[in-house]
């Protein structure tokens, strides 16, 4: 079984950073490829990046590019996102998410950690 727990969201100014962490334990994190994903309210939940299990390959939303980056730390099994230029409709529940299959379904989910930005 795969634990994923989040940490690091907050409340921040538009134009603001913040980093988000996935600590994955049970197994280690180079045996899933991750991503990060978010829902807002009364929105459906959305992808925002993924990386695959050696960090070469990553995708991002439209809506996120160039703002957002998404790495890990095999060594250290953590899975990171790094947004920058924060907008208020970044507003939303951050979740990592864990699975064996790149493009497939999601296998392990965290819990989530909420992400506000002001305007």
């Amino acid at each position: 079984q795969l634990q994923l727990v989040e940490s690091g969201g907050g409340l921040v100014q538009a134009g603001g950073s913040l980093r988000l962490s996935c600590a994955v334990s049970g197994r280690a994190a180079s045996t899933y490829h991750m991503g990060w994903f978010r829902q807002a309210p009364g929105k459906e939940r959305e992808i925002v990046a993924r990386i695959s299990r050696s960090g070469t390959t990553t995708d991002y939303a439209d809506s996120v590019k160039g703002r957002f980056t998404i790495s890990r730390d095999n060594a250290k099994n953590t899975v990171y996102l790094q947004m920058n230029s924060l907008k208020p409709e970044d507003t939303a529940a951050y979740y990592c998410a864990a699975g064996l299959y790149y493009s497939g379904p999601t296998d392990y989910w965290g819990q989530g950690t909420q992400v506000t930005v002001s305007s």
